[in-house]
C-alpha cells in the first residue's frame, strides 16, 4: 500500500476525482489502482479564490506496477493489551461520558464485566427531559445537559479534535464509527459528529458494553466510599430502589465537569485534590452566513463548503488573554444549568450545521489567584456566583442575560435586539452581561472583539449577540493521580475531563481507555 501526500481536490469531488488525481500523481493508469481511501482530509482556504481540499491518500497497485518516491502506506490499529482476566470483583465506573464509557468498553473487552454508574438517565428519557427543560424552564436536576448517558458531549457539536497524537485516537474513531457515526470522522482534520447522531451513538455503545458483560445503572448516584487502610473496599450508591454498597478494589472517577456535589463527597471522603485553572466569559452568535463569507470569501454560497468555524486568541494589555473555544457552526446556543437557580449556557450542533446562526464560547482565563480562598474547591464556588447572577439578570425561569456587542463595548444594558435573533432556550432578557462577569473579564472581552473583528471581519458586528454566562468549558478541579494513573486511595483512578485530564471528547475518550489499561493491569496483577 502507498501514501500519497498533498492532494488538491476541489470542494465536492467525488471518489473518482480522487481516483484520477492518484494515478496522475503515480503516473499510471486508473485501472491498476486495486484499491484507494482517505487517509486525512483538511480544507485549505488561505487563498479565497482557490479554496480546495489536501487529501492524503491510500492506494493499492497492481502486481508489477511501480509507483517511484512513494511511502508507503500501513494502518496503524490500536488493541486493548490485556484479555481473559479473572477476578471475584467487578471494577466500577462512575459517568457514562466519553472517559467513562471507553474505559468501560475496554475493561469489557477484558473480560472484567464493569458496573457503570450513571446518575443521570438513559439517552432516550434524557432527550425528553431536556426538551421539557428548553421548552419551559423546568429542570430536571439529575438528568439535563451535563448529566446522562453520554455525558455533556452528547449535547453538543460532537467534536473529535485534539492538539495530540495518539494511538487510542484510532480506536475511538473506530468505536464511534462502528456505532453509527459518520464515516468521514476516519480521516477529516476537523471531525465532528453532532448532537442529532450523537445521540443514537451513545445507545449503541451501550448495547455493545451490555453485549460484552458490563451493565450501566442509571439514576445511580455514588454517594460515598468505603476505604479501609488507605485502600478501596467498596462503593456507596443511591439507585431508584435505594441505597446500597457494590464491593469492589477498582473505581473509576469519571464524573464529568459538573459534578459538584460528587466532588465534596470526595473530597471528604479524603481524595486528594486540588484547584484548577479554567476559563469563564458568554458565548457570541452570528449569522452563519456572515461567518461564511469572512472565512471563504466570494465562494461562501458554494453548497459543497462546510459551514464556516473560527479559531481567535488575543493577549490584552493587563497579561490576560481571551479565545475562543467550542464553535458551533449552524448551531443554537443552549441552557445547559444542572443545579437550581443558576443560569449556564453552551453551544450545540446538528450533524448537518445548517441552522441560522454560528455560536461559539468567547472566554477568560481564571485561576487561584482570582478565587475567594485556597480551597481545592474554590473554583467551584465561584462558579457558581457567575451563575447565580445570571439566573437572577436572566430574570429567573432558567432565561439568559443576552446584550448586543455594539451595547456591551458601551457599558449600556440592550434593549432590543437587530438581525441576529438569539437561539437559546427557555428564552433571553436584554440585560448588561458584564453584571454577571468579573470586572477583569468584562474589560478583556470589550478589548478582544475589536481585536478579533481586525482579524475576520464582522466579528465585532455591533448586531452580533452576548449570552452569559460561559462557566464550565473545563473542570475547576483537578483530582490528584500518579504516572500510573492512581488517586491517593489505593483502588481509585481518576479520569477524563472532569477529573482535569482531559479537554473535549476526543481526549476524554483516549483518557479512558489509558485509564483502563492501568485498571486492568492492577487488576491482572
Amino acid at each position: 500500500m502507498i501514501q500519497i501526500d498533498g492532494i488538491r481536490l476541489q470542494p465536492g469531488f467525488s471518489r473518482e476525482d480522487l481516483r484520477r488525481a492518484v494515478a496522475r500523481r503515480l503516473k499510471i493508469e486508473e485501472r491498476d489502482i486495486t484499491e484507494y481511501g482517505i487517509v486525512r482530509q483538511g480544507l485549505d482556504a488561505r487563498k479565497k479564490n482557490d479554496i480546495r481540499w489536501t487529501v492524503t491518500a491510500y492506494a493499492g497497485v497492481g502486481t508489477g506496477v511501480h509507483a517511484d518516491g512513494m511511502a508507503a502506506y500501513a494502518r496503524r490499529e490500536y488493541e486493548f493489551p490485556y484479555t481473559h482476566i479473572k477476578t471475584d470483583k467487578r471494577p466500577v465506573v462512575c459517568g457514562s461520558g466519553p472517559a467513562g464509557i471507553f474505559c468501560a468498553l475496554m475493561l469489557a473487552e477484558a473480560g472484567l464485566k464493569p458496573i457503570v454508574l450513571e446518575r443521570g438517565a438513559d439517552v432516550e428519557q434524557r432527550m425528553r427531559d431536556v426538551e421539557a427543560f428548553f421548552r419551559s424552564g423546568l429542570l430536571c436536576t439529575q438528568s439535563n445537559v451535563q448529566f446522562g448517558e453520554g455525558g455533556a458531549g452528547t449535547f453538543s457539536d460532537g467534536k473529535l479534535m485534539t492538539g495530540t497524537r495518539d494511538p487510542r485516537q484510532g480506536r475511538v474513531l473506530q468505536e464511534y464509527i462502528e456505532a453509527g457515526a459518520p464515516g468521514e470522522i476516519g480521516y477529516l482534520s476537523k471531525p465532528h459528529i453532532g448532537t442529532d447522531r450523537l445521540r443514537p451513538v451513545a445507545r449503541a455503545m451501550r448495547k455493545k458494553l451490555e453485549k460484552l458483560g458490563g451493565e450501566i445503572r442509571f439514576f445511580a448516584k455514588m454517594t460515598g466510599l468505603d476505604v479501609r487502610n488507605g485502600a478501596l473496599k467498596g462503593v456507596h450508591v443511591t439507585g431508584e430502589g435505594g441505597a446500597y454498597t457494590i464491593e469492589t478494589d477498582a473505581l473509576v472517577l469519571a464524573v464529568g465537569n459538573s459534578a459538584r456535589d460528587t466532588f465534596e463527597m470526595l473530597h471528604a471522603c479524603g481524595v486528594e485534590m486540588q484547584a484548577k485553572h479554567f476559563a469563564v466569559g458568554v458565548r457570541i452568535e452570528h449569522l452563519q452566513q456572515e461567518v461564511d463569507i469572512a472565512q471563504y470569501g466570494s465562494v461562501a454560497d458554494f453548497k459543497n463548503l462546510p459551514a464556516a468555524d473560527y479559531k481567535l486568541v488575543h493577549h490584552a494589555a493587563g497579561g490576560r488573554s481571551a479565545y475562543t473555544f467550542c464553535v458551533c457552526p449552524g448551531g443554537s446556543v443552549i441552557a445547559a444549568a444542572s443545579e437550581a437557580d443558576m443560569a449556564v449556557t453552551n453551544g450545540m450542533s446538528e450533524y448537518a450545521r445548517d441552522g441560522k446562526n454560528c455560536n461559539g464560547a468567547l472566554l477568560v482565563g481564571v485561576g487561584s489567584d482570582d478565587f475567594a480562598s485556597g480551597h481545592p474547591l474554590a473554583g467551584i464556588a465561584f462558579q457558581r456566583g457567575l451563575e447565580r447572577a445570571a439566573f437572577r439578570l436572566g430574570g429567573g425561569g432558567y432565561r439568559a442575560p443576552a446584550q448586543t456587542v455594539e451595547d456591551f463595548i458601551n457599558g449600556r444594558a440592550s434593549g432590543q435586539f437587530g438581525k441576529v435573533t438569539p437561539s437559546y432556550r427557555p428564552g433571553v432578557r436584554p440585560a448588561d452581561v458584564a453584571q454577571c462577569l468579573p470586572e477583569f473579564a468584562a474589560g478583556v472581552l470589550r478589548e478582544a472583539l475589536p481585536a478579533f473583528g481586525r482579524k475576520i471581519k464582522g466579528f465585532d458586528d455591533g448586531q452580533a449577540v452576548l449570552t452569559a454566562v460561559e462557566t464550565r468549558s473545563s473542570s475547576p478541579v483537578r483530582i490528584v493521580r500518579d504516572g500510573e494513573g492512581r488517586a491517593n486511595i489505593r483502588g481509585v483512578y481518576p479520569c477524563g475531563e472532569g477529573a482535569g485530564y482531559a479537554g473535549g471528547i476526543m481526549s476524554a475518550a483516549v483518557d479512558g481507555i489509558r485509564i483502563a489499561e492501568a485498571v486492568a493491569g492492577d487488576m491482572n496483577n
